[in-house]
């Protein structure tokens, strides 16, 4: 079984056991957390797809880790012009454990 979710922005295909990286959720580590924008379910019986979400489903989740991400250097110059500007981002990450898929009603 696996589903589609949708966070920060981006979707994801998750199954139970699955450690996936997604842009930074509020929480302690060790704590668990709900993913509520479930568009998808998909399992050998049936296949549930949202429009545009799943009705009552979701899909729970651990926090392993607060990590930052690699450093992006955003570098802007104008040749002959003497403009340049240098500056760097580094992504606000977490690290979570897929537990559970739940389907709802």
């Amino acid at each position: 079984m696996f589903a589609i979710v949708r966070t920060g922005g981006k979707q994801y295909r998750v199954a139970a056991g699955d450690q996936i990286t997604v842009e930074r959720i509020a929480g302690e580590v060790g704590a668990e957390v709900a993913l509520t924008d479930v568009l998808a379910i998909e399992d050998a019986a049936e296949s549930i797809v949202g429009m545009p979400l799943v009705p009552d489903a979701a899909v729970r989740a651990k926090i392993v880790q607060q990590p930052r991400g690699s450093k992006v250097i955003v570098f802007k110059k104008k040749r002959r012009k003497n403009y340049r500007r240098k500056h760097g981002h580094r992504q606000e990450l977490t690290v979570l454990r897929i537990q559970e898929i739940s389907r709802g009603a």
